[in-house]
């Protein structure tokens, strides 16, 4: 164990499974304490909360509805209690609700750019006076390469996307003084359960673009948001790192 984020805690939302489990993990192994988030404590929370616990750190599962304004403030309060500082934000919570402009409907819309984007907005608004008075902190927000170039069918996602992107430049220019990073990461065909969603037909397209022939995977994904979170990476803000295999090139 390097311990490269060893007495750090990280919020990491959205992390009972798939990239947000792969990154609570990841840093965990490097010795930071974990506060994640998930909609609800179920029995996938649980089994994540026990992973990480086996690996020495602190651990604690909350139940938050990223896209409520006034819950995720009353959350982060009970992490900072239960944690004392917060070294680390993973804006990771997302979902997909895909459908064409012309048929889709307001709540598709709604519901993707509430739970993708405005739940980051949420959180960084809770913690900006944290990390202020810390003078320091590292925010990761999770984007997509589809919030880079687009993608047909995926209107509302690319937008939450995109947004994910222009959220964390401002925030970069807003706070760098203070001390705290801003990045985003935008992952490409990363194999997770929403992808496993697709056809198998899908899929091939897909792979057809990707130069590496091969689906990304969460601990990908994981590796680099382990950079943005560590000293590695303390002068870099402001940025995108695009984990595509060369899709977006």
């Amino acid at each position: 164990m390097s311990e490269l984020l060893k007495g750090k805690t990280a919020i990491v939302t959205g992390a009972a499974r798939g990239i947000g489990k792969a990154i609570a993990v990841r840093f965990a192994g490097e010795g930071c304490n974990i506060a994640f988030t998930d909609l609800a404590i179920d029995d996938n929370a649980k089994a994540t909360e026990k992973e990480i616990a086996a690996l020495g750190v602190r651990v604690k599962a909350y139940a938050s509805n990223a896209a409520d304004f006034e819950g995720t403030h009353a959350v982060v309060n009970e992490i900072v209690k239960d944690f004392g500082q917060i070294n680390i934000l993973v804006n990771n919570a997302g979902i997909t609700r895909d459908g064409l402009m012309m048929r889709m409907s307001e709540q598709q819309w709604d519901s993707v750019i509430n739970i993708n984007l405005k739940s980051a907005f949420n959180f960084i608004h809770a913690l900006t006076p944290v990390m202020m008075k810390q003078r320091a902190g590292s925010i990761i927000n999770m984007s997509s390469v589809v919030g880079v170039h687009g993608n047909a069918g995926q209107a509302n996602y690319s937008a939450s996307k995109a947004g994910m992107i222009g959220l964390a430049k401002s925030v970069a220019r807003e706070l760098g003084s203070r001390g705290i990073r801003a990045n985003a990461i935008a992952p490409g065909f990363i194999i997770t359960e929403m992808t496993h969603q697709l056809s198998d037909e899908v899929r091939d397209e897909w792979l057809k673009q990707i130069p590496l022939r091969r689906g990304g995977t969460p601990e990908d994904v994981a590796d680099v948001a382990l950079f943005l979170a560590s000293d590695l990476s303390a002068y870099v803000t402001g940025q995108v790192i695009q984990i595509d295999g060369g899709m977006n090139t």
